[in-house]
């Protein structure tokens, strides 16, 4: 083991890094890292930017806090507006209700340049058809390029949505979806996903202090390495701890930023000051040392 890495091993050794003496050098990369860096997403083809536009912070029962605060066109706006700066990559999902802010903004970006990842919920496969058919109608787009089995809590999900996920095989197919994968919330879902050979794109809350994490920071590595070593991409969320950690906004960056297994991440900007002030402090904990 190198020894930068048993150092963050053994810094894990609680289950979290303490974020008031945080340990920037171990997470010091050479050259900085912007929003708008390209990442391929596996073998999939598919090209992202680095930092996903989150649109479901505090998400659930179709609404969040972009789609309560912003509204359709101020959603859409702050979309076109991080395209505009190169962050092309948009993270959405029925149960936020973002769909409809989504089609708002394609209205005025062009729908090859930008990247849509959305979730489901379907417990059956006519369920899985009747979503595809109507996430494409309430977005505006003949396909969704990323979609993702939302919230799975169990360890035999994927026996449990076996059916489900042959509807997305065969979409995938079909050109309807481009890449599949699932969003886990708690650690035996997450360690199924590591080893099922179906999951393209693992969507993993990560971050230093194990804020909504579905386990101790030490324990989610791990299992997240394993799924990276598996052939898995490893998308971040939770990366402020959905806001609990945004007095330690750079520390989370870093952290984040400086995760080798880590792909690329989505933040739910609420504000285009947010984002842009996100633009200055992403390079800046990139190198940070």
């Amino acid at each position: 083991m190198k020894r930068r890495q048993f150092i963050k091993s053994t810094l894990f050794s609680t289950g979290a890094l303490s974020l008031v003496s945080f340990p920037y050098r171990l997470y010091a990369g050479l050259e900085k890292k912007y929003p708008h860096d390209r990442v391929k997403l596996g073998n999939s083809g598919i090209e992202v930017s680095r930092m996903a536009m989150g649109t479901g912070t505090n998400g659930g029962g179709k609404s969040s806090n972009q789609t309560r605060k912003l509204g359709i066109k101020g959603l859409a706006d702050l979309l076109h507006a991080a395209y505009d700066e190169g962050v092309t990559f948009w993270d959405s999902a029925d149960q936020y209700g973002s769909h409809p802010h989504l089609n708002e903004a394609l209205k005025s970006v062009p729908r090859e340049k930008v990247v849509i990842l959305s979730k489901t919920r379907a417990a059956t496969p006519d369920d899985m058809k009747a979503d595809l058919d109507r996430f494409r109608k309430e977005i505006g787009t003949d396909y969704i390029d990323i979609i993702l089995l939302h919230d799975q809590r169990s360890a035999d999900w994927p026996v449990n949505k076996k059916g489900v996920m042959e509807v997305l095989s065969e979409a995938r197919e079909n050109g309807i979806v481009r890449m599949v994968g699932v969003s886990c919330h708690s650690l035996d879902a997450l360690e199924a996903a590591a080893d099922e050979p179906w999951v393209e794109l693992d969507l993993a809350r990560w971050n230093p202090a194990g804020a909504h994490m579905d386990a101790d920071v030490s324990v989610v590595e791990k299992v997240l390495k394993r799924m990276k070593a598996n052939g898995k991409t490893v998308m971040g969320m939770k990366v402020i701890g959905q806001g609990d950690l945004a007095n330690k906004i750079d520390e989370c960056l870093q952290f984040q930023l400086g995760s080798e297994f880590i792909d690329c991440f989505t933040i739910g900007c609420e504000s285009f000051d947010q984002f842009k002030d996100l633009q200055k402090r992403i390079p800046e904990a990139s190198v940070r040392a």
